[in-house]
């Protein structure tokens, strides 16, 4: 299989190229660096079948001739993380509905398998956990700027299953469910990267909230196995599949947890929503994926508890500067 990966250089991106020239396919990587980094791919340059083009799906002249070469796309270019979404809205919704159209309206010319990346977060505000594929999705207030990105991932499944359902594209939407792991950047406010390496320099772990809200985390090794067995799952296509875990933590917890595994002596100091993002910024009590639709279609089980991925985590942050 040779396969397009938009948002290539990305966290989940780069290790899906990783997993899929290991098993013998070929990688066309398209990514604008927006959020990824050449870092997380530079490793693959010279491999036997990777390649690598910096642009945005938004050319499309490019666009249309790599998945022209493809047999699949997995489309997982999008603003991700709250911070980023908070502070650019604008960017959230263009990149994530506009790119999300512009891959489904060429593969679909060539009626090429996509896969669209999508999140927990369109569950939005739905008490009804674990969280099932049919579940409603409950958005907050188009005021609050917290759901621009749950609206905008929701559009993209929307869209993708029009496809499927109109014109017979094969889609699959993925929905990730909290994806961590080494290369994953701290930088637009993911939590383990930053407890993690605020742990390492001493300095305060920062939990926004009161730290009572529970998250289910999955190893990104997890979730790319989980994506490529699903692409050779003929029953996959068409329909929307929960990746995750189902071992749930409070993020207090979370935080004693990587004090103790890391050996810090920082403190734990508890941060507003309204002074972490904006004044009205609301958060879900939980998150935690229903897997029973997943397990049924591959067999699918995760290998990596909670404890082995902060160990992953905390390795990876202590072999680079400046903890090394």
């Amino acid at each position: 299989m040779r396969a397009l990966i938009t948002g290539g250089a990305g966290f989940i991106g780069s290790h899906l190229s990783e997993a899929l020239l290991a098993g013998g396919h070929q990688v066309l990587v398209l990514d604008n660096l927006a959020t990824g980094s050449i870092e997380n791919i530079s490793h693959l340059e010279g491999r036997p079948g990777f390649e690598y083009h910096i642009d945005t799906v938004s050319n499309e002249p490019l666009l249309a001739e790599l998945i022209g070469r493809s047999d699949a796309v997995f489309h997982f270019a999008a603003a991700v993380g709250v911070k980023l979404i908070v502070e650019q809205p604008v960017l959230t919704i263009e990149t994530n509905v506009h790119g999300t159209a512009v891959v489904l309206k060429h593969a679909d010319a060539m009626k090429k398998l996509v896969v669209v990346a999508s999140t927990s977060e369109v569950y939005g505000k739905n008490g009804d956990v674990p969280f099932r594929e049919d579940a409603d999705l409950v958005m907050g207030a188009t005021t609050t700027h917290r759901w621009a990105y749950a609206c905008s991932k929701a559009i993209d499944e929307f869209l993708a299953l029009a496809y499927w359902h109109e014109r017979k594209l094969p889609v699959i939407v993925v929905r990730f469910f909290n994806t961590v792991g080494p290369r994953q950047t701290g930088r637009y406010g993911m939590v383990i990267p930053n407890f993690v390496q605020q742990a390492l320099a001493g300095e305060p772990i920062t939990v926004f909230g009161d730290g009572t809200q529970s998250r289910s985390f999955t190893h990104v090794a997890d979730v790319v196995r989980a994506v490529v067995a699903l692409v050779h799952e003929p029953r996959a296509i068409g329909q929307v599949v929960n990746i995750g875990c189902s071992e749930e933590v409070t993020i207090n917890t979370l935080a004693e947890r990587v004090l103790a595994m890391t050996g810090s002596a920082s403190s734990i100091t508890r941060i507003p929503y309204d002074q972490a993002y904006e004044s009205g910024f609301e958060d879900m009590p939980r998150r935690v994926p229903d897997l029973a639709k997943i397990t049924e279609l591959i067999g699918y089980r995760t290998r990596f508890t909670l404890d082995d991925i902060l160990g992953d985590v905390i390795s990876y942050f202590r072999s680079r500067p400046p903890y090394t």
